[in-house]
């Protein structure tokens, strides 16, 4: 850890205003003769530097070192509304499998609720070593405090160097919570996991608006944890035996009171969901008009597939927010998609470059968009799309006179 020290008996009036003019960000402030930092300081160290000389200091503490061997093991929470567990909890078990055999770690997964025991046996077909169940009346509905204590209780119980959790509504309220009480690092939204053999987690995500791909690493504070977006991670395949065990744990019922009394649960209308899309036709800013998106409908309408789009045309009222593809908006995985007019700009690849086909169609032939495409035509959505519906009914239409 890293901190400026003020020396105030080298402070006088001649040098104050020398030392608060020389910081670009108005971070050094006089209360009353005495030298303040505010939030604003950015450790430039110029104060240090081009200030009056021995007034500001900077100091660097020995951090201190996380004894790795006492943490062991690849932690997965199983997500889940009811006892159904949500798809992502595979794909981080799938994920969890290939970090761990880098390591030769377990993989553990977490599962917190109300009558869930017997739901967690199906875990057990997917290679998980042991589920760790949390079942009590008081974690019936997801309320923070108690699911963060019975979250705590398992990482202080068992010591997972890792953690996965999935990027969902209750996964993103909880993870920081937990990372928090072990002051440890969260990397969210994470699009890339690999292990090294010393058993950091080399969290990967898009940063500084998708122009780079940082990578983070926790050293020095375990568990590690990240979060991963569902339709980002491939599970793996449903074993025909179960393997592994489920070990029902024990929490004091203090530690389950929560501030949050539930009086009533409304389960919203079940609506589209392009994450679970298996084709999707996506349009870019390239659609000229509102009424033009009557064109794309009767394509995706001809494949059975979802439309979806870049934020552009959410921003136009063109399209729901929900079907927006990329870091803010959906992450996708179809059997294939079809892009129209779309560049390809990094923040909505890492949405969709998963996907099992791509099929793009953008009249740039340098357009970012063809760097992932598995199939490319270079020309106007407006002179293709009209062919491609032509050229679709034509094949039915044959088809049917067979």
């Amino acid at each position: 850890m890293s901190k400026l020290i003020c020396h105030q008996d080298k402070v006088n009036e001649s040098n104050i205003q020398e030392l608060i003019d020389v910081c670009p960000f108005d971070a050094i402030e006089n209360n009353n003769g005495i030298i303040e930092i505010n939030a604003g300081c950015k450790m430039c160290k110029i104060c240090v530097k081009k200030g009056p000389k021995g007034v500001m200091e900077f100091v660097e503490e020995e951090v201190a070192k996380v004894d790795k061997s006492a943490w062991s093991g690849i932690g997965v929470y199983v997500d889940h509304v009811e006892g159904e567990i949500h798809p992502v909890t595979m794909e981080l078990i799938g994920k969890a499998k290939e970090l761990a055999a880098v390591v030769n770690f377990p993989v553990y997964c977490v599962f917190i609720g109300h009558n869930i025991t017997d739901k967690a046996k199906e875990l057990l077909y997917y290679g998980v070593d042991e589920v760790f169940v949390y079942d009590y009346e008081e974690l019936n509905h997801f309320r923070i405090e108690p699911y963060t204590a019975a979250f705590e209780d398992f990482v202080n119980k068992i010591k997972p160097s890792s953690l996965l959790v999935g990027a969902t509504t209750i996964g993103r309220s909880l993870a920081p919570r937990v990372a928090a009480r072990f002051r440890t690092g969260l990397t969210a939204d994470c699009t890339v996991l690999e292990m090294k053999e010393d058993s950091d987690l080399v969290q990967i995500r898009p940063a500084f608006g998708g122009n780079i791909m940082a990578q983070i690493v926790c050293p020095n504070t375990r568990p590690q944890m990240a979060t991963v977006r569902y339709k980002v991670m491939n599970a793996p395949e449903k074993q025909c035996e179960p393997s592994g065990q489920i070990t029902v744990c024990e929490l004091d019922k203090a530690r389950l009171t929560s501030n949050i009394e539930v009086l009533k649960v409304t389960k919203k209308e079940i609506e589209e969901n392009i994450s679970d899309a298996e084709v999707i036709v996506a349009v870019g800013r390239a659609l000229k008009s509102e009424k033009d998106m009557a064109m794309v409908e009767e394509l995706a309408n001809l494949l059975d597939a979802q439309i979806a789009g870049t934020r552009p045309l959410v921003e136009s009222g063109w399209i729901n927010a929900k079907k927006q593809i990329g870091l803010s908006g959906r992450t996708v995985k179809p059997k294939l998609i079809i892009t129209l007019g779309i560049s390809g700009a990094v923040q909505f690849s890492a949405g969709m470059n998963s996907s099992e086909r791509i099929f793009a169609i953008n009249k740039d032939p340098n357009a970012s968009i063809f760097n992932v495409a598995h199939y490319g035509i270079v020309g106007d959505i407006y002179d293709i799309v009209p062919q491609l519906i032509e050229d679709i009914k034509n094949s039915r239409a044959e088809a049917c006179a067979r």
